[in-house]
């Protein structure tokens, strides 16, 4: 077995946003196993495991991933992976990530492709509500699929989002109040909210949303109203109402899953489609652990490995 680390040094994000892409093909088409990830609560946080088999690249494997909101605050990561890769004749374990930037990287390709997809302006103002590492992954990967001439930064904290915004050198960035930041085409939210942070009224026609932040149960980034009143797609159905943006307004009634339009797999496949230009569009984000296998397999090859004799 091989265990690697810093292979993120040598991704290429076009070659990454393609990979997360044919993944969700393959969901779309059916072609994988996956169960929705099983979620253990700890005091400050959780963690979760996500195996899948995704047979197009002949990987099987399981992430064992955290979230510690209050982790930056002790110099730690939010979120920290572990990638285990199997091999499918023997279920041997072959090799071993670091995923935590890996992840970081998937999932900022998993919101580039709904935008890629879902966007109908190719040239956009770019909205980022939460300055963290995820919102740079997602920016830096939606810059490969679309043109960006702007963007506009909130955090809760506005020194991290002026610095945030000081840090983007290749486009024209700045930190603004929250409700601006969602006046923009493409708005990304990747905080770990629990009570609505975007309100329906401050969000134009046209607009298409990345949410990003809920990812567990009892998370909310959006105001209700947004997902009755636009087209909502979803990365996996039976995680999303679980833990993703919509699973705080299923559970009090004031959506259903049956209000889902569909599945970002059925958007890249040609399936589901965005209606009008004028249409709000959603893309809820939990994380699939078939992201995890498609980025394992380019960064299987790269980067340093250290031989880990098993068994």
């Amino acid at each position: 077995m091989q265990y690697f680390t810093d292979t993120e040094k040598s991704m290429d994000l076009n070659e990454v946003n393609r990979a997360i892409e044919s993944a969700f093909a393959d969901h779309g088409r059916g072609l994988v196993q996956m169960p929705p990830k099983v979620y253990i609560n700890l005091p400050e946080g959780d963690f979760r495991t996500m195996p899948a088999y995704l047979p197009s690249l002949s990987l099987a494997g399981v992430k064992i991933v955290n979230v510690h909101p209050g982790n930056p605050s002790c110099g730690l990561p939010t979120v920290m992976a572990l990638t285990v890769i199997l091999d499918i004749a023997t279920g041997m374990p072959v090799a071993i990530f670091n995923a935590t930037k890996l992840t970081d990287m998937r999932t900022g390709a998993a919101g580039a492709v709904a935008a890629k997809y879902l966007s109908p302006k190719k040239e956009i103002v770019l909205g980022l509500i939460g300055t963290g590492r995820q919102a740079g992954a997602q920016y830096q990967a939606i810059s490969k699929e679309l043109d960006i001439s702007e963007i506009k930064c909130w955090s809760r904290n506005s020194l991290h989002a002026e610095k945030f915004a000081q840090s983007i050198t290749a486009y024209s960035a700045r930190s603004v109040s929250l409700e601006k930041a969602c006046d923009c085409n493409v708005l990304v939210t990747t905080t770990p909210s629990r009570a609505p942070l975007v309100r329906s009224e401050w969000v134009k026609e046209g607009t298409h949303i990345n949410a990003i932040g809920a990812d567990a149960p009892g998370k909310q980034e959006l105001d209700p109203m947004l997902l009755k009143q636009g087209l909502v797609f979803v990365d996996d159905m039976s995680q999303a109402v679980h833990s993703g943006e919509v699973n705080v307004p299923i559970t009090k009634g004031l959506f259903a899953a049956e209000d889902i339009t569909g599945t970002l797999g059925e958007v890249v496949i040609g399936m589901k489609r965005r209606g009008s230009l004028d249409q709000v569009t959603i893309f809820d984000s939990t994380g699939l652990a078939i992201q995890d296998l498609a980025i394992a397999a380019i960064a299987m090859g790269k980067g340093q490995t250290t031989d880990l004799p098993f068994p």
